[in-house]
């Protein structure tokens, strides 16, 4: 073989080997770039080069993936339906009034710092279920099984979550602990049964005051809205009867204006008019001038057509 066909193999072979520096970063992934086992660069998504191994080599862990971890029990089929094997020395643990649950948890996490991830912790899995099982024991440790169980889950997520997230952050560890799960909090299964009657019990004291809190804001409500209502009432009332007393002195006070002015007239004119209101309402009797052992009395009410004429004359 000629000497200038070996140097074009060397340039072909040089040339794949550059060639194979370059790479792709996909969406969602960090380009880390180590030359001879140290970082100089990082890059985002896109093309990109590197020096070919052995002098530099890319790592591309993806850091807008949502990992998880299960604390208590792991997954043996997905299902539907899931199946779950438990492991007891990791879920067993003594909330603060001294009692044992069996608590399952899931912990969701995500790289935010790619370089701390890869470099700062050797195995960062196993180091974040050790930790998040730390903190779940402490969390459950200060809370009552009330607590744990029903009352406060939520919050016992939450600070489990900080507590691990600090614990990771002392370890410069690269990673963000987005959520922590309670997925079955229970007591264990040899006392199971009385628990359960306690959660029922307790549940069946919540649905009653829930319903004595639902009669009180039907009833209230109702009971207000009728004292106001009589309160209303009570205030029309006291106006009608303010107005009838200031018509009823106005009128008074005309009266006697005009009294004043003619005496003998204006008291004539009341006594007509009181009789014509108090005339219709009773019952009348005439009784006759002429002289006899027994007196003719006669019944106004009486039918006037019965009536003899002179009668009739001496009504009018």
């Amino acid at each position: 073989m000629s000497r200038r066909v070996r140097y074009y193999l060397l340039g072909i072979v040089v040339f794949i080997w550059l060639v194979t520096g370059i790479y792709i970063v996909h969406p969602g992934e960090e380009g880390v770039v180590r030359r001879f086992g140290k970082k100089v660069t990082s890059h985002g998504p896109g093309i990109h080069y590197h020096l070919p191994w052995p002098v530099e080599r890319v790592d591309r862990p993806k850091v807008e993936e949502i990992k998880r971890i299960e604390i208590g029990f792991r997954t043996i089929y997905p299902g539907p339906p899931a199946r779950y094997r438990p492991i007891l020395e990791e879920s067993l643990m003594l909330t603060g009034d001294e009692n044992i649950v069996d608590c399952w948890a899931i912990v969701q996490y995500r790289i935010k710092d790619a370089s701390a991830y890869l470099f700062n912790v050797k195995d960062v899995e196993q180091t974040l279920k050790d930790a998040c099982e730390v903190a779940l024991r402490q969390v459950v440790g200060n809370h009552t099984i009330d607590d744990v169980m029903i009352a406060a889950r939520f919050k016992v997520e939450e600070e489990t979550r900080q507590v691990l997230q600090r614990i990771m952050d002392g370890y410069e560890s690269g990673v963000l602990i987005t959520a922590v799960k309670l997925q079955e909090v229970h007591p264990p299964e040899q006392v199971r049964d009385a628990f359960d009657n306690v959660v029922r019990a307790k549940e069946d004291k919540d649905k009653i005051i829930n319903q004595a809190k639902g009669y009180y804001e039907d009833v209230i409500p109702k009971a207000r809205g009728k004292a106001e209502r009589l309160i209303a009432e009570a205030e029309a009332y006291r106006e009608q009867r303010i107005k009838r007393a200031e018509g009823d002195a106005g009128k008074f006070l005309l009266v006697l204006r005009e009294y004043r002015k003619a005496k003998s007239l204006t008291e004539k004119r009341l006594y007509l008019e009181t009789m014509e209101q108090i005339l219709p309402g009773i019952q009348k009797y005439i009784v006759g001038t002429e002289k006899s052992g027994l007196l003719n009395i006669l019944q106004m009410k009486q039918n006037l057509t019965t009536l003899p004429k002179a009668v009739k004359g001496e009504e009018k």
